[in-house]
């Protein structure tokens, strides 16, 4: 098993220590390969009350930390050149020191309606045309 399939599942196995057995546990989660390894999949087959949620395939823009990416690039590497490797690191950790100094969160600016459409063309995307979907 890789390393980061390990990592996961002992991340799911504290979730399951911390939280009252008595308790659902839902997880919204991105559609890496590690959260579907063989090992995991038996793990979670044994413990019903976890219920995984995977994005679809596509919709990056509902993962925050590709946000986050997103604004790293463009704010400290696209508009940079770089000789060395050294300097990229560089780049980035200037980045990170200056976006700490006031960090904020971030704020979802579409309005539900907007968003709910974009998560409806995404499920027709990973279903077909011919399969619905309907949020509520």
């Amino acid at each position: 098993m890789r390393q980061d399939s390990t990592k996961w599942l002992e991340f799911l196995k504290q979730i399951d220590r911390e939280i009252p057995l008595s308790q659902h546990v839902h997880i919204i989660l991105d559609n890496y390969s590690t959260h579907k390894h063989p090992v995991v999949k038996r793990w979670l087959a044994r413990h019903p009350r976890f219920e995984l949620h995977f994005t679809p395939t596509g919709s990056s823009w509902m993962n925050l930390v590709e946000r986050f990416f997103r604004d790293l690039s463009q704010q400290a590497i696209l508009p940079g050149s770089f000789g060395s490797v050294r300097q990229l690191i560089d780049a980035i950790m200037q980045y990170l020191a200056q976006h700490n100094l006031n960090p904020k969160r971030y704020v979802w600016r579409a309005k539900g309606e907007e968003i709910l459409a974009k998560i409806q063309r995404a499920w027709k995307v990973a279903l077909g045309e011919n399969n619905t979907v309907t949020i509520i």
